[in-house]
Order: structure tokens, then sequence, then C-alpha cells
């Protein structure tokens, strides 16, 4: 009988739990054995590398701090006065004292340095008085077990030597010719600073000191009685577990064979690794138990869900990529991938109408900004207007009206600016020429009544801005600014460059506006209403607000019966040269 495993035939409960068997189980099982044994030996090379720079950081301190010492031997041995001092005859001791006062005291004293407890010479020179650091090299000195093991090393370099619970450097002063006088400085080390050291050392397990012989001269473990007795390092009782480390001061003279050696119970450093073991195992139960009750609940609940999400799904009517390809499958999944396609067909079709709805919609707006565009074009293009002002200028000077022609020369230059509308920006001189040519129109038919003044900054004149921008209002104020004011009319027009932008100030003496009247006039600008007939202001307004949308500045202060002040400041990214 042959047995063919299709999952797509399996009840979904069946692979439920084969899922979990597969792909909890035993990845949890497998996972948390190996994570034990990983963070065992992470642990165990962390705590041995650890140990190892808390082992050498230890050497390093011992060297320096007999280092120190070392310095201060070479010093005096090196001085060739201090050594010719103590060991030449004195006369008398009143001689000995002035010297010792003079200079030995001087030499010798304050050298304070924080590794060494106290330091000491002595000479056999029978002529110096024992005082301070200087002392009578005698016989029961010479029995002594640290003169013993100095004197039994013919090296120049000091003898570092452990008697009487003290480390000390021996250094024979031997360096200069001193008459057959024998002389050596005593060098004590600050046992307190050393023990210090030990005790703060970083390294989790007991330390010891040893000297060439294999005797242990130091430590920081209380257990052993290396202080009362001579103990090899090889005695110790050592852990079951223990681990050995080692930092020998190999190609150093003076501590040629000593070694600092380290014993850490490997047990111990596990210790904390062997207490999460239980937490493990609590926490692998749980991650058992749990996903088990979870998908017995699941199982007898998913296939109600799953037809829930079908019952929805086929009511959705939103975003969809592609279609999932058929497939021979009895169980609910199957369903849902057939629900599915159904929807993902309907979602595209909806995609495809609303898409392209929504491009006709906006082609369309475009097409009324263009036309509302051309319309604001139209207004001011006025082309059988310039023709036929060409028509009667031509005949005022053949007649000889000279005043006349140059009044429609000015209207035909303002019409010829109007008629092309195939660049719409222009220089500030351009702008400014044209609004001379309308203030000269103006000034011919007020007369004396007028007159007018044009300041422009040279470095404003070369920039660009939308055409006839300017122009609307600077005739809003000659016509309804002067025809209604008795007085003589000025119109001041002055062009600037703030910074990066472009500033226009339009200001005349007329009649002025009322205050009801301005917030109408500013309400009725700003408002995004249809234009209709209405050129003026409302038409370069808009044109602005096109062009630049809230990057320019518009202002319009105006008191009844004092005049008007427009300021315009426009962006220069128009204007560039």
């Amino acid at each position: 009988m042959k047995i063919h495993l299709n999952l797509n035939y399996m009840k979904l409960r069946d692979k439920l739990l084969l899922m979990y068997l597969l792909s909890v189980f035993i990845p949890i099982v497998v996972t948390n054995i190996v994570f034990y044994q990983v963070t065992t030996a992470n642990v165990r090379s962390q705590k041995t590398s650890d140990a190892a720079a808390a082992l050498d950081n230890l050497k390093n301190d011992l060297r320096v701090m007999i280092d120190q010492a070392v310095g201060l031997s070479y010093s005096f041995y090196a001085d060739p006065i201090f050594n010719k001092t103590i060991a030449r005859p004195f006369v008398s001791q009143m001689e000995y004292i002035e010297t010792y006062n003079a200079y030995l005291v001087g030499t010798l004293a304050d050298r304070h340095i924080q590794g060494v407890r106290w330091y000491q010479v002595y000479t056999d020179n029978p002529t110096v008085l024992a005082s301070g650091y200087i002392d009578k090299l005698a016989d029961t000195i010479r029995h002594t077990d640290w003169y013993i093991q100095s004197n039994a090393s013919t090296a120049s370099y000091p003898s570092f030597v452990y008697s009487g619970d003290t480390f000390s450097l021996i250094q024979k002063l031997n360096n200069y010719h001193t008459g057959g006088i024998e002389q050596l400085m005593k060098i004590d080390l600050n046992t307190e600073l050393l023990r210090q050291k030990f005790m703060s050392s970083a390294f989790n397990g007991k330390l010891y000191l040893v000297d060439p012989a294999g005797t242990i001269r130091f430590g920081n473990s209380m257990e052993e009685d290396w202080r009362t007795r001579k103990l090899q390092f090889e005695d110790i009782a050592l852990p079951r577990s223990a681990q050995l480390f080692e930092a020998d001061y190999t190609g150093i003279n003076y501590l040629e064979g000593w070694t600092l050696h380290g014993v850490m119970d490997e047990e111990l450093v596990l210790n904390e690794v062997r207490k999460s073991r239980s937490f493990v195992i609590w926490l692998a139960c749980i991650n058992f138990v749990l996903p088990t009750i979870i998908i017995a609940a699941m199982s007898r609940s998913l296939h109600v869900r799953l037809v829930r999400i079908l019952r929805h799904m086929k009511k959705v009517k939103s975003q969809n990529f592609q279609t999932i390809p058929h497939e021979d499958a009895r169980d609910e999944i199957g369903q849902l991938t057939l629900e599915f396609n159904r929807m993902t067909e309907t979602i595209h079709t909806l995609i495809n109408e609303v898409y392209v709805a929504d491009i006709q919609k906006k082609d369309l707006e475009l097409k009324q900004q263009q036309a509302q565009l051309h319309a604001l074009h139209s207004q001011i293009n006025p082309h059988f207007l310039f023709n036929t002002l060409e028509s009667v200028r031509m005949r005022s000077l053949i007649k000889g009206e000279k005043e006349t022609a140059k009044i429609i020369h000015n209207m035909a230059q303002i019409f010829r600016k109007s008629i092309s509308w195939s660049q719409n920006e222009v220089k500030v001189s351009e702008e400014l020429e044209l609004i001379r040519s309308f203030l000269e129109i103006q000034k011919y038919r007020f007369g004396d009544k007028l007159e007018y003044s044009v300041v422009a900054d040279p470095a404003a004149l070369e920039h660009r801005i939308p055409k006839m921008v300017i122009l609307p209002f600077v005739e809003n104020a000659s016509i309804h600014g002067m025809e209604s004011s008795p007085e003589k009319g000025i119109i001041t027009i002055s062009v600037s460059v703030q910074r990066d932008r472009l500033i226009f100030t339009l200001r005349d003496n007329g009649a002025g506006i009322s205050g009801d009247k301005l917030e109408e006039l500013l309400r009725y600008l700003t408002q995004d209403s249809e234009i209709g007939d209405k050129v003026g202001m409302k038409n370069a307004y808009y044109r602005l607000k096109l062009c630049y949308h809230s990057r320019f500045d518009f202002s319009i202060t105006s008191q009844k019966g004092e005049g008007t002040c427009i300021r315009i400041g426009l962006p220069q990214e128009l204007g560039n040269k």
C-alpha cells in the first residue's frame, strides 16, 4: 500500500500539531541545550581571559612600583660626587658634619616615592658617622639575611631580595673607585601598598609572588602559612578544577626568576551559570506547555475564524496587487484562495476606474487654471487698439500735433507690451518704462495737477518680474486717487533690493480710502472668487498669487484725505539676471 502525503489534504488540526512539533518543541529543546553549552563555554572563556588580563595588570603594577625604587638606586649609583663623598676619609667629625649638612642631607632627603617605604646608605668608611639616611656597615649588618642574599650577586644592577616580611632592593655603590671602602644602598618597598595592589586586583582567585627558588614570598591568600615558613608553590593544595595562570618577569635582570602565579577555581567561576540551569529548565517547560495549550485552543476555533475572514473578504473593496495561482486544495485555505482571487479582480477593476477618473478630474482642473490664466491675459491684450493708435499717431505727426503724437506713442508702447504674452517675465527697468509712459499720458490728462517721480535701485533694474503686475496699482493711484482730490497730486514710485526681496513702494497724496472701504478692498483682493469683468488690482493681485503663491508680500495703508501707500515685496527667484 502506497502512502501519499499531501499537506493540502491534511486536516488543519493535524497541520498545527505537526507544525508545533517541528517548529516549537524540537527547536526549543535543541536551542536550550545549545544555549546552555555555549553560555558555559563563553563564560569560561571570558573568565579565563579576564583572569589573564588581571594577572598581567598586577604584574605591570608591581613592575612600575619596583622600577620606581630601581630608579632611585640608579640615581645614587651613577652620582660620582655622592659616591666619592661618602668614600673619602674625613679628618675630623666636624668636617663630616659640615659635609653632611651642606651636601649629603640635601642629596638624600626629600626623595618621596610612592612605592618606597624607606631607604638607607651603608658604608664601612670609619670616618663617617651614623646619622639620618647613612649608617655604618657593621658586622651585624653583614650577618643579616638581606645582605647575604645581595652579596651573592656580583652584578652592577640592584638585587631584589625578601627578608623579614620586607621586599628590598640592594644596590652596591661601586660604580666609582672607593679606595677599598664598601658601600651600598638598601631600599625597602612599601609593603602596605603592595598588599593593596594584591587585594584590589580584579583576578578572581588566589595570587602568589614566587621567588626564583619557587618559594612563595607574598600573596592575597590567608589560608596558607607561607608567612611563617618557607612554602613552595608546588606544595600548596589546589582545587580539583583549578586553573593556573603564570606571569614571569623575563628579560628584567633584577627580577629574573621571580614569577606571579594565579589560581582560579573554575567551579566558583561557573557557579552562576550552574544556578541558571534550573531557570533554563523551568523556562523550557513553560515554552512547552504554553504553546500546547494555545495551539489546542486555536485548532478548535480556527475554522470558524477562517470562515468569518472569508465572509468579510468578499465585502472588501480595497487595495490589491495580484492574484494567487490556482492550486488543488480542499481545506479552508484553498477556499480562501479562490475568494481572494475574486476580490483581486474586483479591486483591479475599481482601481482602474478610480485612477482614470482621478486623472480626468486633475486634467480638467489644470485646463480650467490655464483657461483662467489665458482669460487674465486676454483682459489686457487689446491688439486691435494698438493698430488704431498707430494710425492716429502717424496722422497727428503729419498734421504737426507733436504733443498728441507723443501721448499716442506712449499709449502705443503700453498696448505693444500687452500684445505679446510669449514672454511672461520682463525686467524691472522695462516695467518702469511702461509705468512712465502711462504716467505721461495721465500728466497730459491732468496737466500741472499731477507730478510723479520714479526712483529705482540700480541693483534691481536687471531682475525679472511678471509682466504688468505693478502698472494696475499705478493706474488706480493716478485715476481714483487724483480725480477726487482738489489739491495737486504727487505720485512717488520706488524700487529697492532688501536682502533677497524686491520691494516696490507706491505712494500718492490723493483722497485716500476709509477704513471700511479698505477692509472691503483687501477682502475682495484676497478672496478666491471669479474676476469677471474687473481688470485692475484684482487682476494684478491674482497674477502675483499664480506666480508666487504665498511667497510675496502685499500691503495697503491709507487714511481718508491723506493718501495711500501700496507696498509689494517679491522674492528674487523670478528675478535672476
